[in-house]
């Protein structure tokens, strides 16, 4: 059975955003979903004031179920930090490992705004929350063409999703191991919050990738070939931290 990869999109992407990532996976024999979130992309005119953090948990649940998906490297961008927390709080039993990309890295009952206060500035008195302007709404691409492509998936998302608290209270969300990439590329004044250990006491397994937030449309090789090494501990069962 080839190693299956999800990979969930952050806050206004679509998972079209992945599309230079899927086929470096592909090559190597993994199967990769990239999956649109609910009032995202392609799906936009289903955004309402009542899309949330537990309607994007649900649409990732509802694709490992339905797919029958298990032993998944579970890799959520920014945002989705949120969402696969969420969904490995529902279904344990379906995940190999967490991948937070650049993510919001939650604790249980907090919400993306918990997570990264800065993104309070974001919303106004609408329950949609547009993305944001230049150059911080670029995401780091600085290509034009790239820019152009960006634009063209980038869609309003609802305040609730950035509202709404994660639930983490499952006791088998601790047994799941995590990694955390961090891109090196960013604005001024910006910085990850700190990463916390593994629920088990061990060190958190981080990683740094040169490369702006949209690391999946600026560095997909890259980014590939580390998704790939972290796939490479799956197989292999190395204990959280080791391999780096």
């Amino acid at each position: 059975m080839p190693m299956t990869y999800v990979l969930v999109h952050g806050a206004w992407h679509s998972g079209q955003c992945w599309a230079r990532v899927v086929p470096l996976l592909g090559a190597s024999g993994r199967r990769v979903f990239t999956p649109t979130l609910t009032g995202a992309g392609e799906t936009r005119h289903l955004l309402s004031r009542n899309t949330g953090l537990g309607t994007h948990v649900a649409d990732v649940v509802r694709l490992l179920v339905e797919e029958d998906l298990s032993d998944v490297v579970l890799v959520g961008h920014s945002y989705a930090g949120m969402v696969i927390s969420g969904v490995a709080n529902e279904v344990p039993e379906r995940i190999a490992r967490l991948v937070y990309l650049d993510a919001m890295v939650p604790t249980h009952g907090e919400s993306a705004l918990d997570a990264m206060p800065v993104s309070r500035g974001m919303i106004g008195d609408d329950w949609r929350v547009p993305p944001p302007p230049a150059p911080f709404g670029l995401f780091g691409v600085t290509d034009p063409a790239d820019i152009a492509w960006l634009h063209t998936m980038l869609a309003d998302q609802a305040v609730h999703c950035l509202d709404e608290p994660v639930a983490m209270d499952n006791p088998a969300l601790a047994a799941i191991p995590r990694t955390h990439i961090h891109c090196t590329v960013k604005p001024e004044g910006v910085e990850p919050r700190p990463v916390p250990a593994e629920p088990n006491g061990e060190p958190a397994d981080v990683r740094e990738l040169a490369a702006g937030h949209d690391c999946m449309i600026t560095a997909p090789a890259e980014l590939a070939e580390m998704l790939l090494g972290i796939g490479d501990l799956v197989r292999e069962h190395v204990p959280v931290g080791a391999g780096r």
